[in-house]
C-alpha cells in the first residue's frame, strides 16, 4: 500500500496532506450474526456509515454480516481476546456466564416496546459493570420484534406443543421450550430453512421479523403471536479498542452509536408491523394465543421469572426493583 501510495504522490494523484490521512485511517472488522435483510444488519451498516462520515474516513467499520466472519457463539469472545475490535450479538447468549444477561428473556416480565425500554433501564447498570470487568463496553442495543411461536399446525393449547422438536437459541428458550414438554434444538437464524427440510425442527420461537427474513411460508403456516418476550441484541467493543483511538474518533464513534440505539428502537417497531402483514400476505395464518394458551404459557413465565431471580441473586433483585420502581 505504502508504494502504491508513494507511486501516487509522485504522480501528482494525491496531496500530501491526502497521504497523511490514508496512512491514519483505521479499518475495524466488525462480525454480525445476521443476513443482510435484517434490520438490525440494515440498522449496523447504517452506523458504519455514519461513523466514517462523522471521523472523516478516520474510522471505517467492515460489517460482515451472516455469521460470515466468526460464529455467533464465539463472537464475545473474539471480541474479549482482541481477535476483533467489535461484534453484535444477542444479549441472552451470555446467560450460562451470569443470569443476568436472561432479564429480557424472561416470558412476560416485559411484552411491549415501552417496558422493555424500562427493564433496560433498570438492567442496563448491572450487565454494564459486568461487561467492563473483562474489558468490554456495550456501544448501543436495540431489541427484537415480540417474541412468538411458529409451527406447521395450530397451536391452541399447550398440549400442542408435546414433543415437539423446537428451535431453542438461548438458554431462555431452551427452558421454555422444556416447561411446554416440547423438544429443544439449537439452530441459528442462517439454518432455519434447512432445519425445518430436514425435520431437524417442527416449531420455533422467533420474531416476526425473522419469520419474514427466512420466507418462513416455505416451510411452516402457522404464527402465534404470543408476545414473550423482547430480547435485545447488543453491539460491543472492547477497551483496548477504543483506547487505540484518538479522543475525537472515540466521541464520533459514541455520537453514531447513539443515533443507531435510538434508529435501531423505532426501526424493531415500525418492523414488528412490517413483519405481520408480511407474514399475512404470504399465507401464514397469524393469530392471538386462545384465553386457555395465554394462561398456561403465563404460569410457564411465572416459574422462569422465579427461577431467574434466584439464579441471578442480589443484583437481579435490584433490577427487579428499579423495573417495577417505574412502573
Amino acid at each position: 500500500m505504502l508504494k502504491a501510495l508513494m507511486q501516487s504522490v509522485i504522480a501528482g494523484g494525491l496531496s500530501l496532506g491526502m497521504l497523511s490521512q490514508a496512512w491514519a485511517t483505521t479499518q475495524w472488522d466488525m462480525p454480525t450474526p445476521y443476513g443482510e435483510r435484517t434490520f438490525h444488519t440494515v440498522n449496523i451498516r447504517q452506523f458504519a456509515a455514519d461513523v466514517a462520515e462523522l471521523t472523516e474516513g478516520e474510522l471505517q467499520i467492515n460489517v460482515h454480516s451472516g455469521g460470515s466472519l466468526i460464529a455467533h457463539p464465539e463472537i464475545k469472545n473474539a471480541v474479549r481476546r482482541n481477535l476483533v475490535p467489535m461484534g453484535e450479538l444477542i444479549m441472552s447468549r451470555l446467560a450460562n456466564e451470569n443470569a443476568i444477561y436472561n432479564v429480557d428473556s424472561v416470558p412476560y416480565l416485559a411484552t411491549s416496546y415501552e417496558d422493555a425500554q424500562a427493564l433496560w433501564e433498570a438492567s442496563e447498570p448491572a450487565i454494564r459493570a459486568e461487561l467492563a470487568r473483562q474489558g468490554l463496553q456495550i456501544l448501543f442495543v436495540v431489541p427484537w420484534p415480540p417474541q412468538g411461536i411458529y409451527s406447521r399446525s395450530e397451536i391452541t393449547r399447550i398440549e400442542d406443543l408435546r414433543n415437539l422438536r423446537m428451535r431453542a437459541y438461548n438458554t431462555s428458550s431452551e427452558r421454555f421450550t422444556r416447561l411446554v414438554n416440547a423438544v429443544p434444538t439449537q439452530v441459528e437464524v442462517p439454518d432455519i430453512p434447512t432445519a425445518f427440510g430436514t425435520g431437524r425442527v417442527a416449531a420455533m420461537m422467533t420474531s416476526p421479523a425473522t419469520g419474514v427474513d427466512t420466507q418462513a411460508w416455505d416451510y411452516l403456516s402457522h404464527y402465534n403471536h404470543t408476545q414473550l418476550w423482547l430480547p435485545k441484541n447488543m453491539v460491543i467493543v472492547s477497551d483496548r479498542a477504543l483506547r487505540r483511538l484518538s479522543e475525537e474518533t472515540r466521541a464520533a464513534l459514541f455520537a453514531a452509536a447513539e443515533q443507531a440505539q435510538e434508529r435501531g428502537w423505532q426501526m424493531s417497531r415500525e418492523e414488528t408491523e412490517r413483519a405481520l402483514v408480511g407474514l399475512r400476505e404470504n399465507g401464514i395464518h397469524v393469530s392471538d394465543p386462545t384465553p386457555e394458551l395465554d394462561a398456561a404459557l403465563r404460569e410457564v413465565g411465572a416459574t422462569m421469572t422465579a427461577e431467574w431471580q434466584r439464579d441471578a441473586g442480589a443484583a437481579g433483585e435490584e433490577i427487579l426493583r428499579r423495573y417495577r420502581a417505574a412502573d
